[in-house]
């Protein structure tokens, strides 16, 4: 049991193996793929001794030997047996080594014999397929050949008249045409002779329709190059014929044969000939008679073009309905012909463009607008023979549609509308005053509610732009800007004008468009703030319903976005209405100051004189009277209830304010000076000994002056009574109260 147990290692004095490794070497190192001495020994030399670290490799290198020793000795008995069984090893691979070559010598004489058939198998492939190419172009060539023959022989063959038409020609037809049952009996009656000749060149569509195939396909080869010019030949022959074909069936009206042609052009691929033609034969002589293209233009004659479309309308539901039916028919495969675009939008274009030059000038923009409306009509009356949506979709993304609508220059006609509303309103407000609309104390014109010929010229701009006979849809975003800029522009001049004049004391170098405000009369101001309410109102109201309605097919969104910007525009304006009333208020405190003024002189009337006040001063009655004359004015009709009384409280506690500023100010000066003089006095009498009994007894000048002051406020009080207003309620009344009335009477205020 001994013998199973692992040796014990050596151990030092603390116990620890003598041959115990540092824990900087790692020996798992040496087994990662990637390792590299170099780097190794460069990692550790930094921390670690050359000579420990080749010391510790030297003693790992012993450890591997011993190791190594250990496993041969443990399995030395296998690697002995080993040895002797390999007996004779090199007699026994001589024996092998034959077969072996035996067979690598039969197998490489088969892999010859399998590559060379192999090889002559691929040969065989390659010819076989060279020959299957020359005999595919040999028969496209050959059809090519018999096409062409075939398409000469039947363009030859057309018949033009019913007794050309032989027995063969008609089996020909019967078997080339599914629908020939009912046309057959017409050929063997001889009554139709444009039906025959279109299914015939039906026939013969189809068969170039071949031919343009295998030309495709052949091309570049001698043999087609050769034939070019026959193939040519019959292209134009084709051509010829089915235009006359064509042409002769549109003046007959003949509905079968025109199908028949039209299913040819469509073969052919060749619409545009087709639409050409029934322009010129059907449409052009309708649209010359109604719009005339002479070289000299007509004297007196009009460039309107309402007239012209309603007649082109009824042209085409009588002259050219017929050919648009048999193009939209189902299941026909002619939806590739546009006769709308092609024909006749391109005829009409041509003839407006001839005859009426100036229908597309915006330089006058009402009747410019007429015939943009009037175009927009017609192309939507075009549009209604459209059986789809597809079929609108690919009518508008026509090149001639494109051209027709870019004649139309709607971005020069908003700029001349621009200058022509905006300068409207300009003009208004380039004026040094205000102007009283016209018979604007009667109830006739357009406008009465306003009262100012600005602030009509506004709403009047305001209306114009989303007016039948100025708004174009396709531009109501830029109107809507040009809206919410006379807005802006009306308020600017409504602002700048009342800054200008609260800032004239102090500046006398005015803004432009600013000297009304300045030099206009406080009653005027009445007007003022009674259009802005009304202009407010109407922004929020019918106005912005009409626009609303107008643009009822946008998204909410935008119907939204629309409605906050007018309610945004009209919010601003408001703001200017406690301005304009600050601005009446300050006009008529000023007013009354003129006559507050004149307290002054009480100081000169009760000093130094035994004179007592028995009435009120005289300039009391004229403190109220500007405010009173302002109100029994005819202006204040254009004030509400709610604006007359906030005027009144407005100027009657700035007025009191004022008064009592002054009052308090003079009572102030009054009291010093006699301070200053009873001093003096008493300094002079302690000279000379004298009594002051008498000066005791005597009413003091600012006794006097507070007396007379206390009269003028009764009476001032009385006055505000007389218009409404309760004195006792005016803290600045009450402050004058307290300051000039006796003792005995300020707790309570008594008139």
């Amino acid at each position: 049991m001994s013998e199973l147990l692992p040796p014990r290692l050596a151990t030092d004095l603390f116990g620890d193996p003598i041959e115990s490794q540092p824990l900087w070497f790692k020996a798992s190192s040496f087994h990662s793929p990637d390792f590299d001495p170099e780097s190794y020994i460069a990692d550790l030399r930094s921390f670690v001794p050359l000579e420990s670290l080749a010391a510790e490799l030297r003693a790992h290198l012993s450890a591997l030997k011993a190791e190594l020793v250990d496993l041969i000795n443990r399995d030395y008995a296998d690697f002995v047996s080993l040895s002797t069984r390999l007996v004779d090893v090199d007699s026994a691979v001589a024996r092998m080594r034959d077969p072996l070559a035996e067979f690598r010598d039969k197998v490489a004489a088969f892999r010859t014999v399998v590559d060379s058939s192999l090889s002559n198998l691929r040969s065989g492939l390659r010819q076989r397929a060279e020959a299957s190419a020359a005999r595919e172009i040999l028969e496209l060539l050959l059809d090519t050949f018999h096409v062409v023959s075939k398409v000469e022989k039947l363009i030859k063959e057309l018949p033009t008249t019913a007794s050309d038409l032989s027995s063969a020609d008609i089996a020909s037809i019967e078997k080339s045409s599914p629908n020939s049952g009912n046309s057959l009996q017409h050929i063997e009656s001889g009554a139709n002779l444009r039906e025959t000749q279109s299914i015939l060149l039906e026939r013969i569509a189809s068969e170039m329709n071949r031919l343009k195939f295998y030309m495709t396909h052949a091309k570049n080869l001698p043999f087609i190059e050769n034939m070019e010019k026959r193939i040519q030949n019959a292209i134009s022959l084709l051509d010829d014929s089915l235009g006359h074909c064509f042409v002769d069936s549109l003046e007959h009206r003949d509905a079968n044969a025109i199908y028949n042609c039209l299913r040819a052009y469509a073969a052919i691929d060749n619409t545009s000939a087709a639409e050409e033609h029934f322009r010129t034969i059907i449409v052009s002589p309708l649209i010359h008679k109604i719009i005339p293209h002479s070289h000299s233009p007509v004297v007196g004659s009009s460039d309107g073009l309402q007239e012209d479309y309603w007649q082109i309308m009824q042209c085409i539901e009588k002259d050219c309905k017929f050919i648009l039916e048999i193009s939209a028919s189902a299941n026909s495969g002619l939806h590739v012909f546009d006769f709308l675009a092609n024909s006749i939008l391109k005829e009409v274009l041509f003839a407006i463009q001839k005859g009426k030059p100036g229908a597309f000038s915006p330089g006058r923009p009402t009747e410019f607008l007429q015939n943009y409306k009037s175009s927009l009509g017609f192309l939507a009356f075009l549009e209604g023979y459209c059986p789809s949506r597809s079929a609108v979709a690919k009518f508008r993304s026509e090149a001639v549609y494109v051209d027709f609508m870019k004649q139309w220059n709607v971005g020069v006609y908003f700029s001349l509308r621009f200058q022509e509303i905006a300068g409207a309103l300009d003009s208004a407000l380039m004026v040094t005053t205000i102007t009283p609309a016209e018979n604007l104390h009667g109830n006739q014109g357009k406008y009465q509610k306003l009262a100012l010929k600005q602030s009509v010229a506004l709403l009047e701009s305001l209306r114009s732009c989303w007016s039948d006979d100025v708004l174009v849809f396709s531009f109501s975003d830029k109107f809507l800007r040009l809206s919410l800029q006379l807005i802006s522009r009306y308020s600017t001049w409504l602002s700048s004008g009342l800054a200008a004049r609260k800032a004239r004391g102090a500046n006398s170098n005015s803004t432009p468009n600013s000297e009304w405000a300045i030099s206009v009369h406080v009653e005027d101001f009445v007007y003022v703030m009674h259009d802005i309410s009304f202009l407010v109102g109407e922004l929020s109201g019918h106005y912005l319903g009409h626009v609303l309605q107008l643009l009822e097919s946008c998204s909410a969104e935008v119907l939204d976005l629309v409605k906050q910007s007018i309610l945004q525009a009209g919010k601003a304006l408001e703001n200017l209405l406690p301005i304009v009333m600050d601005t009446m208020i300050e006009a008529i405190v000023e007013k009354s100051i003129e006559d507050l003024r004149q307290l002054k002189g009480i100081t000169a009337t009760y000093r130094m004189t035994n004179k007592l006040p028995v009435r009120h001063s005289p300039y009391v009655s004229g403190i109220l009277r500007p405010l009173k004359a302002f109100l029994d004015g005819e202006h204040v009709a254009y004030l509400t209830h709610n604006a007359r009384n906030e005027l009144l409280h407005g100027a009657t506690i700035r007025i009191t304010s004022r008064y009592y500023e002054l009052a308090s100010d003079l009572v102030n000066v009054a009291r010093k000076t006699e301070s200053s003089l009873l001093r003096l006095r008493q300094g002079a009498q302690r000279r000379v000994g004298a009594s002051s009994d008498a000066l005791d007894n005597n009413i003091s000048d600012t006794e006097k002056i507070c007396m007379q002051l206390f009269l003028d406020i009764q009476e001032y009080g009385r006055n505000l009574a007389a218009i409404g207003i309760k004195a006792a309620d005016i803290p600045a009344y009450r402050s004058l109260w307290q300051c000039v009335a006796p003792e005995d009477k300020q707790t309570q205020i008594v008139f």
